[in-house]
């Protein structure tokens, strides 16, 4: 029997694949425990529309990374902290503060966990930070950090 399965099955399968079995395994394990389907017309056309579907929503997806990025690329974040002697901070300049500056000064909201410090900010001037969008889109922020 030919199953399309909708849950990854270790040794059998991956999702969306389309497996033969035997009739056993499949009216008592893949079936009831719905790990996936009959591969019939239905099935197998039900199968394609959600792949086409699951196309379009990443592609949708590509496309507002892309012009996100294209949007952080233009703004500088500018930050005022304390600091010594040599312009030396106190600390260091965290991604929740320029998370925080971003959405005062721009109105876009920016998820800390997604920026990506090389190494901690703990000079005054202009530092890039760089911001993984998507899988295949990353972006570099510019924050200038000044004294207050």
């Amino acid at each position: 029997m030919e199953v399309v399965l909708l849950e990854d099955v270790k040794s059998l399968g991956k999702k969306g694949e389309i497996v033969k079995v035997n009739d056993g395994y499949a009216r008592n394990y893949i079936l009831p425990k719905k790990l996936g389907v009959e591969a019939n017309a239905k099935n197998l056309n039900d199968l394609r529309l959600q792949k086409a579907h699951a196309d379009k929503v990443a592609a949708e997806q590509l496309a507002a990374a892309k012009e996100f990025a294209a949007k952080l690329s233009e703004c500088t974040v500018e930050l005022a902290v304390k600091s010594g002697e040599g312009g030396k901070v106190f600390g260091s300049v965290s991604t929740k503060e320029i998370a925080a500056a971003m959405e005062v000064q721009y109105g876009m909201e920016l998820d800390k966990k997604k920026m990506q410090l090389q190494e901690p900010i703990k000079t005054l001037g202009t530092h890039e930070v760089l911001v993984k969008l998507h899988r295949e889109v990353t972006a570099k922020l510019k924050v200038h950090v000044a004294e207050a």
